[in-house]
């Protein structure tokens, strides 16, 4: 099937922030008294909004985080992206490829717009990005897994969601790009095949996503 629009989660995808954002969460919870080990970190918060870790630091303990909490977050996740960021290895040559195609992308991150750019900047993708076509789950509201963010992505680049294609590393992120009815594609660099199992195949490497839309394409 050719599609006419490529929507791009953005930590893990784009740009190499799942493992520094996460140490950086986990310690802080930590230091706040719920203690979390980076796993715990990737296990429970890898590809949703901030609003889930208050939902389920609330859920599980009955307090609540401290009202300064997004603010410290995103101002030590943005400092450490700035010290040490790179973006995905082989992430710019598919973005150059779809645009030499003409092939429309767009980002969609459950990050709010203020650490999607600072990650872009740091990375040195900001070129690739225009501010038309990044949402963030801020723009909606509900983070994945619902599908709102998907959606609002696809109605503001004026595409349907079934000709949508969704890049996604997340559990989350995948079980949310199903539930808008788009076609998605699952990155293992950070989750096993077995936990994107939902998405309508896997891969490993941007070189092999370049070939998998190029198929598509071709279709």
């Amino acid at each position: 099937m050719r599609y006419d629009l490529v929507i791009f989660d953005n930590d893990g995808v784009l740009v190499d922030s799942e493992p520094l954002a996460n140490r950086i969460l986990a310690a802080y919870l930590t230091e706040l008294g719920f203690p979390t080990s980076y796993e715990d970190s990737l296990r429970d918060y890898m590809g949703s909004a901030v609003h889930r870790v208050h939902d389920l630091v609330h859920e599980r303990t009955g307090r609540r985080l401290p009202e300064e909490f997004n603010r410290t977050l995103l101002e030590r996740t943005v400092a450490g992206f700035e010290e040490d960021l790179e973006p995905v290895e082989g992430i710019v040559d598919v973005l150059r490829a779809l645009r030499e195609q003409g092939l429309p992308y767009c980002v969609a991150s459950s990050s709010g717009h203020a650490r999607i750019r600072a990650g872009h900047r740091a990375a040195g993708i900001g070129e690739w990005f225009d501010d038309a076509c990044i949402f963030s789950a801020e723009d909606v509201g509900r983070g994945k897994p619902a599908p709102d963010l998907f959606l609002h992505a696809a109605r503001e680049m004026g595409v349907m969601p079934e000709r949508c294609i969704v890049i996604e590393d997340s559990p989350l992120g995948v079980e949310a790009a199903v539930a808008a009815g788009m076609d998605v594609l699952g990155f293992t660099a950070m989750t096993p095949a077995d936990r994107l199992s939902a998405a309508g195949g896997v891969f490993g490497a941007m070189k092999e996503l370049r070939q998998l839309l190029d198929a598509a394409r071709q279709a």
